[in-house]
């Protein structure tokens, strides 16, 4: 069984998440969605409100299956048995901190590999922090 894990702090879970998740979902036989618990991140949500809110998104996905982790994300690969992390990039900022983030990754567990996927172009500029700012100001 081919299993991709999916993990984020996804506080919240955007549009732009969404859409790479829906374009991978074909890849895999199932996907493992982890919300990020970082007790050093302050977060506008707690672990099991992003979890919920991912899942109400999320309901029309058999093949999806969400968790809130803590500690380091290859420990959690090994746990659930996922070959593969899925990671989304917007920027050149978001390439060069991801690719370093594989690298370490990759000499943890050279078995598990890491797939970086582009944002869509319509969701760019779509952003966690802008999305928090924006349900901040409603």
């Amino acid at each position: 069984m081919a299993i991709a894990l999916f993990p984020g702090s996804f506080d919240p879970f955007t549009a732009g998440h969404e859409a790479i998740l829906r374009r991978v979902l074909p890849l895999f036989d199932k996907v493992v969605v982890a919300v990020g618990v970082n007790s050093e991140k302050q977060c506008m949500f707690s672990p099991e409100e992003r979890v919920q809110r991912i899942r109400k998104i999320l309901n029309d996905c058999p093949t999806v299956e969400i968790t809130a982790y803590s500690g380091m994300t290859i420990d959690l690969c090994h746990h659930i048995g996922a070959q593969c992390i899925i990671r989304g990039i917007r920027t050149s900022d978001d390439f060069e901190y991801e690719q370093t983030v594989a690298a370490v990754n990759r000499l943890q567990d050279p078995t598990i590999e890491t797939l970086l996927v582009m944002a869509d172009p319509e969701h760019i500029n779509i952003s966690s922090t802008l999305e928090r700012e924006r349900i901040s100001h409603q």
